[in-house]
C-alpha cells in the first residue's frame, strides 16, 4: 500500500538515521547500510510513479500546481538537510559518504523529474537548493571565464563586457550563502547567453546597437552599469558646442532609447526598478534641466538687447553733422580740454552717447577720421557753434 507521504522513507532516512544529532550514524553495520543504498533507488522510483499517479488523477489545474509544489518544495529541504549533515564529522567515512552521495544523487534526481515535467506548475521563486546552486555556479563561472578571453572590436562596448563580467562573477560567487531562486539563476543563465550570442556577432552601427541593447533587453539594472551609461552619454552632450546643440543631441537619444523594449519579468537585482523605469527618469530631468539653462540663457540675451536698446533711446542728439562734432572733439583733445590716454580714447568714449537727426548709431573711427579732413563750411559751422556757447557763458 502506498503511504499519504510518498516521501516518509527518504525523510525518515535524512532527518534522522543520517542525523548525527539523532543517530550514531558510525553504529550503522555494512548490510544496514547495503540495504539502505538499495532501499535509496527503489524509493527514488517509487516517488516518481507516485508523483505521475497523483497528477494524472487531478483535473484542475491549481490542484496539480498545489501538488507538483509540495513535492519540489519537500526535496529541496530534505536535499539542504543531508548536504548540511554531510559536514559532520560523523558521516566522514568512506562507506556512509557513498550512501550520502547516493542520497545527494537521488534527490537531485528526483527535482530533475519534477523540474523538466511540471516546470509550467512550479514558481520560479522558489529557492534552489545547495547542490543546483553549487553546479549552476560551477557552470557560470566557466561561462564567464571563455568570455572574458573574448575580444570585442569597438572599445566602448569592451569596457561595458569588463563591467558586466565583474558584476556577475561578484554576485554568483558571493550568493552562495544567500537564498538564491530559481528566477534568479534563469535569469543569470539567459544574460550570459545573450551576451555570448552578442560577442559572436559583434556588430555596433549606433549607440544602442551594440552591448547597451542587449542589456536594457535583459533588464540589467546594476547601478554600476547605469552610472557607466549615463557617463556615456553625458560625454558625448559635453562635446556639443551650444545648449542648443546639447538639447538636440539629449532628445535623439531619447528618442532611440525609447524605442527599446526591456524585461518585466526577468531582472538582475530584484530589488531595484526597471531599468527601463531608471533611464527614462534621468533623461526626463537631464531634458528639463537643459530646458530650463536654454530659458535662462534667452532671458540673459534679451536683457542685454534690452540694455542696447535702451542706451539707444538715452543717447544725446546733436544738432551738428558728424565732421562738425568730430571738429569739436579732435580740438578738445589737442588743446588738453579733454584728458585720455588717446584720442582714439576720446572718440571711442563719448561717440557711442551721441546721435544726429539724420543717424542713431554713429562710428566713432569714422567720425575720428573726418576730423582730418574736415571742409571749410564745417569748420565755420564748429566756430560759431562754440562762440554760442561762449556767448551763453558770458550772460550766466
Amino acid at each position: 500500500m502506498i503511504s499519504m507521504y510518498p516521501l516518509e522513507w527518504l525523510d525518515s532516512l535524512i532527518l534522522y538515521t543520517f542525523n548525527p544529532k539523532k543517530t550514531n550514524v558510525k553504529m550503522l553495520s555494512k548490510s544496514e547500510l547495503f540495504l539502505i543504498s538499495e532501499n535509496v533507488l527503489k524509493e527514488s522510483q517509487k516517488v516518481q510513479i507516485q508523483l505521475k499517479k497523483e497528477v494524472f488523477s487531478l483535473h484542475k489545474k491549481r490542484h496539480i500546481r498545489l501538488l507538483v509544489r509540495k513535492y519540489h518544495s519537500t526535496l529541496i529541504f530534505l536535499l539542504d538537510n543531508i548536504v548540511e549533515n554531510q559536514q559532520d564529522e560523523m558521516l566522514k567515512s568512506s562507506a556512509v559518504l557513498k550512501i550520502v552521495d547516493l542520497i545527494i544523487n537521488s534527490l537531485d534526481e528526483l527535482l530533475s523529474f519534477v523540474e523538466n515535467r511540471y516546470s509550467n506548475y512550479l514558481s520560479l521563486d522558489e529557492r534552489a537548493p545547495v547542490t543546483y546552486l553549487i553546479v549552476s555556479r560551477k557552470e557560470l563561472l566557466l561561462r564567464l571565464e571563455r568570455l572574458k578571453k573574448r575580444k570585442i572590436s569597438d572599445s566602448s562596448d569592451q569596457k561595458v563586457m569588463e563591467i558586466i563580467i565583474d558584476v556577475l562573477s561578484e554576485t554568483i560567487q558571493s550568493g552562495m550563502g544567500h537564498k538564491i531562486t530559481y528566477r534568479q539563476i534563469f535569469y543569470q543563465k539567459e544574460l550570459l547567453k545573450s551576451l555570448e550570442i552578442f560577442a559572436e556577432t559583434n556588430e555596433r552601427s549606433n549607440f544602442y546597437s551594440g552591448l547597451h541593447e542587449v542589456l536594457i533587453a535583459q533588464n540589467f539594472n546594476c547601478h554600476k552599469y547605469i552610472n557607466h551609461f549615463i557617463d556615456q552619454i553625458s560625454i558625448e552632450l559635453n562635446s556639443q558646442d551650444n545648449l542648443k546643440s546639447k538639447m538636440s543631441e539629449l532628445l535623439f537619444y531619447y528618442k532611440e532609447f525609447s524605442q527599446l523594449l526591456s524585461n518585466e519579468k526577468g531582472t538582475f537585482d530584484p530589488s531595484q526598478q526597471n531599468i527601463k523605469y531608471v533611464l527614462e527618469n534621468w533623461f526626463k530631468h537631464e531634458i528639463a534641466y537643459l530646458e530650463r539653462k536654454i530659458e535662462l540663457s534667452l532671458e540673459t540675451d534679451d536683457m542685454i538687447i534690452s540694455s542696447f536698446q535702451m542706451n539707444k533711446q538715452n543717447k544725446i542728439e546733436c544738432i551738428l553733422s558728424t565732421d562738425q562734432m568730430a571738429l569739436i572733439l579732435r580740438a578738445g583733445d589737442e588743446s588738453r580740454i579733454l584728458k585720455a590716454k588717446s584720442m582714439s580714447h576720446v572718440f571711442k568714449t563719448i561717440v557711442p552717447h551721441l546721435a544726429t537727426s539724420q543717424k542713431k548709431d554713429l562710428s566713432y573711427n569714422a567720425m575720428r577720421s573726418k576730423s582730418y579732413v574736415a571742409e571749410e563750411r564745417d569748420k565755420e559751422i564748429a566756430i560759431k557753434t562754440l562762440e554760442r556757447i561762449i556767448k551763453h557763458i558770458k550772460e550766466y
